[in-house]
């Protein structure tokens, strides 16, 4: 008996001890150690939604606001609690079929069972306030207000600014240690891509209490534990907007591209690629039929002219030269030195003539940059071993890419001698001669264009283009500057520059680009008509302005538009016009050229009896066309 008694206790005991241990550990678990288990069993009845912080505006060098967001509304799923009886109704209320309803769920599990995923973004408010009300009956359906991009100005500047997207599959894999999540918008071009990290700002959290059914009932804790997301940095840019849409609207029913820089700092004060799109189509889910139609588009609205498309400088070209044969000593150093300017040039059993064959005799280099001169610059070219001239060209930045803050561009061509030993096995000098006018295996882009023409512009350093001054932060304030490279030098002499700065100003003066120089403004110019075998030539153009102290260096390329100096020299003019004086000047002549450009009866005709046209006269052609096809006896 004495031995039950025993037994009895000693049970009771570990009973006993068992309870203390289990009452220990509930104890440790739920005042030392809640932390750590918070997160799983919130799960059971707390949900997090995931809070997407505002994504920072884009405002102009003026400081115009050009981008920011709007409310949009995203449905979002939680599988865990997704009735799938349901699907057919939410699918009626969404006006699309349950298959796609069916593979959003799926998209969302594969993602987390547990954690709301965005299925359906940009819904409109009225199918917002549809689903609302049938939201009782429909567990594990939730909505969050999100934002879309806003535009605000009525220029597009879609190559410069890009735009945002809903990441896609393999972006998604790439970014999800960054914290992306199915539904999230990525800045996927241009300047939106660019600076996604500034832009797009931290996630924030917000806790909800949900019931069995995964009705959100009320705010968890009042929300002591939300966390409120960070928003994105402001980028203030160094586009003029008002520039801007003046070139956009100079390109109608046009090809090509143009680039304006500010010559000291490499500010980019337009960058304009035509045909574009309007970024704001992209701010919707884009259908898969529109994607393929912008994608086919015959006019590739899509691709980058200012940065890809590679074309002859044709007679752009000549300040260059001039500069390369004075550095080599090819041209007399010293102003009072003439030089010649035949109305052909021999090579081997062939002449390659001024256009019209027009002789100018012996004058000055400034008069052949005036006039145009072909033959001084074959001479030139002539005298040059072409792994020279590839090495100067390379020196003022053709033929590489540039240092650029946004990506997605192509180097162009610069030919040297291993590249004629591969295109063409045996070659001579008949087939580098045409690269003295721009013309022949060479191509260049406009942004290059546009830097080497601030080089000319601010005494010989090439500036690192750029797009943004400094990105600021609209709660704390904390700025953040821009960190360019700094400006490379091109070695070439201060007075040699002078020289050729002189004729371009005399080309806007009394030469090729005297019909688009600003009223009241000196400038300096040059006219290019780039030479394409396949239809009409290219017209190209550069310029900078005001001559003495220069605030803007402009490139600009027009596919098959015929002379540079009267398509694409117009275009450079007005831009160069409106940055500088806010206004287009009311004259005549430029009432002409603008509604030359837009297409328009011509409010008043060209008086033609004393002054030619660029059209009836441009020395800017080469004769004759193209490279030779066989190989020639150089002298």
């Amino acid at each position: 008996m004495e031995s039950y008694r025993l037994r009895i206790r000693l049970f009771a005991a570990a009973i006993v001890m068992v309870f203390m241990v289990l009452g220990g550990r509930l104890v440790y678990l739920q005042v030392f150690d809640n932390e750590a288990y918070w997160g799983a069993s919130q799960s059971n009845a707390v949900r997090e939604h995931a809070v997407m912080p505002a994504r920072g505006a884009l405002y102009d060098r003026d400081g115009t606001l050009l981008v920011d967001n709007a409310p949009s509304y995203t449905l979002m799923l939680t599988p865990r609690y997704v009735d799938e009886q349901t699907l057919p109704d939410l699918a009626g209320l969404l006006g699309v079929p349950d298959s796609v309803v069916t593979a959003r769920l799926r998209e969302a599990r594969e993602w987390s069972v547990v954690r709301p995923s965005r299925a359906f973004a940009n819904l409109s408010f009225d199918t917002y306030s549809r689903i609302q009300e049938q939201l009782y009956r429909l567990p594990g359906v939730s909505f969050k207000v999100d934002a879309q991009r806003r535009y605000h100005t009525d220029m597009n500047a879609a190559h410069a600014l890009g735009y945002v997207r809903e990441i896609d599959g393999a972006r998604l894999t790439e970014l999800r240690d960054d914290g992306y999540r199915p539904g999230d918008r990525v800045g996927v071009t241009g300047i939106e891509a660019a600076f996604e990290p500034e832009l797009r700002g931290t996630y924030g959290s917000e806790f909800v209490v949900v019931d069995v059914r995964g009705m959100e009932v009320q705010s968890y804790r009042d929300g002591a534990e939300d966390r409120p997301p960070r928003s994105g940095y402001d980028l203030h840019l160094t586009l003029d907007h008002q520039v801007q849409a003046l070139a956009e609207s100079l390109f109608v029913n046009k090809r090509g591209a143009a680039v304006a820089l500010d010559p000291d700092s490499g500010e980019i004060i337009s960058f304009v690629s035509h045909p574009d799109y309007d970024p704001a189509i992209f701010t919707d889910a884009v259908s898969r039929a529109a994607w393929d139609s912008l994608q086919a588009d015959v006019d590739k609205p899509l691709y980058n002219r200012a940065t890809m498309s590679g074309f002859p400088p044709g007679s752009t070209w000549k300040p260059f030269m001039s500069l390369v044969g004075l550095e080599e000593g090819i041209i007399p150093p010293n102003e009072n030195q003439l030089v010649d300017c035949p109305a052909g040039y021999r090579v081997g059993n062939r002449v390659f003539r001024n256009h019209q064959s027009k002789e100018h005799g012996r004058i000055s280099l400034e008069e052949a940059l005036e006039v145009s001169c072909n033959t001084l610059y074959y001479h030139v070219m002539m005298n040059l071993d072409v792994n020279t001239w590839a090495d100067w060209a390379r020196r003022f930045g053709f033929g590489q890419e540039v240092p650029f803050d946004v990506n997605n561009q192509l180097p162009g061509l610069i030919p040297d001698s291993s590249y004629f030993n591969r295109t063409y096995g045996r070659w001579t000098a008949g087939y580098t001669v045409n690269l003295g006018i721009g013309q022949g295996d060479m191509s260049v882009t406009p942004l290059q264009m546009a830097r080497y023409t601030a080089a000319l512009a601010n005494g010989g350093d090439l500036p690192a283009p750029h797009f943004v001054r400094y990105a600021e932060h609209p709660a704390t304030g904390d700025r953040q500057m821009a960190n360019s490279p700094p400006a490379e030098p091109t070695g070439v002499s201060p007075a040699y520059l002078d020289r050729v700065r002189e004729g371009m100003r005399r080309v806007m003066e009394s030469g090729t680009g005297q019909w688009v120089s600003i009223p009241g403004i000196e400038s300096a110019g040059k006219t290019g008509t780039a030479e394409n075998p396949h239809g009409e030539n290219h017209s190209l153009f550069i310029m900078f302005a005001p001559f003495d102290d220069p605030e803007i260096a402009i490139a600009v390329a027009v596919e098959n538009a015929g002379y540079g100096g009267s398509v694409a020299g117009p275009i450079a003019s007005f831009m160069a016009e409106k940055y500088l004086t806010g206004t287009i000047a009311d004259t005549w002549e430029r009432r002409y050229w603008m509604d030359r450009l837009l297409n328009e009866e011509r409010s008043e005709p060209i008086d033609t009896t004393s002054t030619p046209t660029p059209d009836e006269l441009d020395p800017d052609q080469m004769q004759p066309e193209g490279t030779p096809a066989v190989p020639v006896t150089t002298p």
